[in-house]
């Protein structure tokens, strides 16, 4: 069982696993390895650890980068804006139905990945002929999704901080609408959407929390006893695990939960 790093690679973040040989690394360090698709520039995103031969593709670590590879690296940019310009046009002229997010060469120039987004079959047959014949190396073609998109290009969430896709989020969870009702947030879907579209990767964050707060209180229209006397529950705070109720005369009063918790199990 070899002893491997994790590490991602490109702007798509694939995560693999590579042989580290006897390179001391750290997280986030950046190294030069051999993969499947040619030499690669990566980070390290996981620290060493044994895994069974044969389970996940494994590259091998060449060096540390150097200042060199950080010219060459440099110079790759360049080449990535020149060629993505020529896809660019390429697509138009074969009046391809798709949304060019991003090229980008490996470290090597052996290949082109290019990123795109589209919401039918794309044949890019003659595309990928005449791309390879002016670019002179293997094109490949990656649909990716509209979360992929903004986690490629990034942006500023309406939180004003960094997208989570871009930062920290490893993969993307599943995101659904119940999820705000379980948080009593508005269901207007605008202002759930993040900049891909798809409903915010945040909500999902605390709904466990929610869900198991929810069990511990009263739920609304329910009669129930508080200190001072019987009400009918009007609102309810998760977050401060607070109840309001009514006492039938439009008088409201807030209890905390274990204050309508005790009542209603010595009433029980």
């Amino acid at each position: 069982m070899p002893m491997v790093i994790g590490v991602v690679l490109r702007k798509i973040k694939d995560r693999i696993y590579a042989d580290a040989g006897h390179f001391d690394l750290k997280l986030k360090d950046k190294i030069i390895l051999e993969t499947e698709h040619g030499v690669e520039v990566g980070t390290v995103c996981e620290k060493e650890k044994v895994i069974q031969e044969g389970k996940d593709l494994i590259g091998k670590v060449l060096r540390k980068i150097t200042e060199e590879d950080k010219k060459k690296l440099a110079a790759n940019k360049i080449k990535n804006l020149k060629a993505k310009n020529i896809v660019l046009q390429k697509t138009i002229k074969y009046k391809l139905n798709m949304k060019l997010i991003c090229v980008q060469y490996t470290f090597d120039r052996s290949k082109l990945f290019v990123y795109y987004t589209s919401e039918t079959r794309v044949d890019f047959r003659e595309l990928v002929k005449d791309l390879g014949h002016i670019l002179r190396t293997r094109i490949q073609m990656v649909q990716i999704g509209v979360r992929d998109e903004s986690k490629m290009v990034g942006g500023i969430g309406i939180c004003g901080h960094v997208l989570c896709c871009q930062t920290f989020l490893k993969d993307f969870n599943s995101v659904t609408i119940d999820m705000a009702k379980e948080q009593d947030l508005s269901l207007n879907t605008a202002k759930l959407s993040g900049l891909c579209g798809r409903l915010m990767c945040c909500i999902s964050y605390e709904n466990d929390v929610y869900r198991a707060v929810k069990k511990e209180l009263p739920e609304i229209g329910t009669t129930v006893l508080t200190p001072e006397g019987r009400a009918k529950v009007t609102a309810i705070d998760c977050i401060m695990e607070k109840v309001t109720v009514d006492f039938g005369d439009k008088s409201f009063k807030v209890f905390t939960a274990k204050q309508i918790n005790e009542r209603n199990k010595k009433g029980k």
